[in-house]
């Protein structure tokens, strides 16, 4: 029996919403507009695999960009988070539009992709929704389809428990859920007649699945009061049709590192 991404993040973001949805109507003007809105843009530079499933490592800068209603406490936002916007935003419930760009992968991305088909630049689009069941915990789930780059869904799941260690310094981490269809995992896993001859690799029809479980951990510092610095690492084990690829098992390896630092600051303006 396979699992379906797409519904595992339809219900995620239906239950989010849902169970949130009280407290979403709760505060707003007629105008959705108005109000204080807060910017935020940065990027992070890490190392981390050269592709999802190898065994190498690369280092690569990362963007980070949110767009944000100020709700009536500081929102915790994590590196993994896909840029966004909080359409609805109450400051213990966001939901909104997220998206992420999806970079070229080749032969030339590593070696250990000679003779399979390409992932072509592109997006993924989609929606996100947040949750904070209490002051220190964040329920987050995204849900995302390629665009150009791949024709696949993917929904992430993530849980994060944060403490203030000071008034500056934040110690965040959690269990991290990935799931994807099986159009997904075809393109960056599969393998095709074509693809088998020109790489060597046998042939693989993946469905779809469960596609990683891990954690992450972050110690993050408001440097000023618009600047805000993070150190972070992630682990993240492949599983299912991910893990069963010949690409990952011959070529790679299902244990995925991943350590570095991020910057971001933060623009506050007022929309009357």
């Amino acid at each position: 029996m396979h699992f379906s991404a797409l519904s595992a993040g339809a219900l995620l973001l239906a239950g989010i919403s849902t169970a949130s949805v009280a407290v979403a109507q709760e505060g707003y003007s007629d105008n959705f507009l108005s109000g204080h809105w807060s910017l935020t843009v940065g990027a992070a530079g890490l190392v981390a695999p050269r592709f999802d499933g190898s065994k190498d490592w690369i280092f690569r800068i990362s963007p980070m960009v949110s767009l944000s209603r100020n709700g009536p406490e500081p929102l915790f936002s994590s590196r993994n988070d896909s840029p966004s916007f909080g359409f609805v935003d109450t400051g213990v419930f966001r939901a909104g539009p997220a998206g992420k760009l999806v970079f070229r992968r080749d032969g030339d991305t590593d070696k250990a992709l000679r003779g399979l088909d390409p992932i072509r630049f592109g997006v993924e689009l989609g929606g996100f929704a947040e949750v904070y069941p209490s002051q220190n915990i964040r329920l987050r789930g995204e849900v995302r389809r390629g665009i150009r780059s791949h024709d696949g869904l993917v929904a992430d799941v993530a849980l994060d428990v944060f403490d203030d260690l000071s008034s500056t310094i934040r110690i965040s981490g959690g269990p991290r859920l990935s799931f994807a269809n099986a159009d997904y995992f075809d393109a960056y896993y599969g393998i095709s007649a074509t693809e088998s001859a020109r790489s060597g690799l046998p042939r693989y029809e993946p469905g779809g699945g469960i596609k990683s479980v891990g954690a992450g951990a972050a110690i993050t510092w408001m440097t000023t009061e618009k600047i805000t610095t993070s150190v972070f690492s992630e682990y993240e084990r492949l599983v299912g049709p991910a893990a069963n690829s010949p690409l990952v098992k011959r070529r790679g390896s299902a244990n995925q590192f991943t350590v570095g630092v991020s910057a971001t600051y933060r623009f506050d303006f007022m929309v009357d």
